[in-house]
């Protein structure tokens, strides 16, 4: 018979004493988990991304994009750290020394081999179970985002897209149109 592994609380006191060490350090609803660094593609993915997504919300004066390593910190003992997050002006006052202290209004994540399960399943019920009311897998593999609106179905994409795709931060604020082909290209 297979057993889950305890859960324990986690202070935040005790998640900022992990060790600076390259690691990604996250607790989610209570378990720690460990990975190493991404790989370089995850990691330019995620930067690319961020910065096409940065330019737009700087441009609009509608916020902050952040790619990682930055701590959302929903509660104790969920503290992640998706790999490029966004928060409204309007929720600037919650972004402090420790990171960002409340659900951001979108969280990426880059799929890697050894994440993607927690990606698709515990990740994506924890962001749902918060309130972050957009969450995007980005799949360098498949060449394809897709996109989870707490709205709609949290438990489904309500977008899969392959080309471009379109993000409106705010409801009234301009639209970017997002081709994939930006931020998706590797190094060859």
């Amino acid at each position: 018979m297979a057993t889950h592994p305890a859960r324990r609380g986690w202070s935040y006191a005790e998640f900022a004493r992990l060790p600076d060490d390259g690691n990604r350090y996250e607790v989610i609803d209570g378990e720690l988990f460990v990975t190493p660094a991404p790989q370089p593609l995850h990691t330019l993915v995620g930067f690319k991304l961020a910065t096409v997504l940065d330019a737009f919300v700087i441009r609009h004066d509608l916020g902050w994009v952040m790619p990682a390593p930055v701590d959302v910190l929903f509660g104790d003992g969920d503290y992640v750290q998706p790999d490029v997050v966004y928060v409204r002006r309007e929720h600037g006052e919650f972004i402090t020394d420790r990171g960002i202290e409340v659900p951001p209004d979108l969280a990426v994540e880059v799929l890697s081999p050894s994440t993607a399960l927690r990606d698709r399943g515990l990740k994506r019920e924890r962001y749902a179970h918060f309130g972050v009311p957009q969450y995007w897998i980005v799949d360098p593999v498949r060449q394809q985002v897709e996109i989870y609106r707490l709205d709609e179905d949290p438990d489904r994409p309500a977008v899969v897209a392959h080309d471009s795709f379109e993000w409106q931060p705010v409801p009234g604020a301009p639209t970017l149109l997002i081709n994939i082909s930006d931020f998706m290209r590797g190094f060859v």
